[in-house]
């Protein structure tokens, strides 16, 4: 069976994470599958906007 995650998207959201210290684990797996260079929709500005500015081209927009 195939994870639904690969382990280097998992590195990189833990990466992301961390840096930033904040966000929960999904967040920092949507910003590490929006890398590079893609938009993310929320309501959730804070905690996104975090992991975002230590991403590659990442951002977000609230909605």
């Amino acid at each position: 069976m195939r994870p639904a995650v690969s382990e280097r998207m998992a590195r990189r959201a833990a990466e992301l994470r961390t840096k930033s210290r904040r966000g929960s684990a999904v967040d920092a797996l949507v910003v590490a599958i929006a890398e590079p260079g893609s938009t993310v929709l929320s309501s959730d500005g804070e905690d996104l906007g975090a992991l975002a500015a230590n991403a590659a081209d990442v951002f977000i927009e609230i909605v």
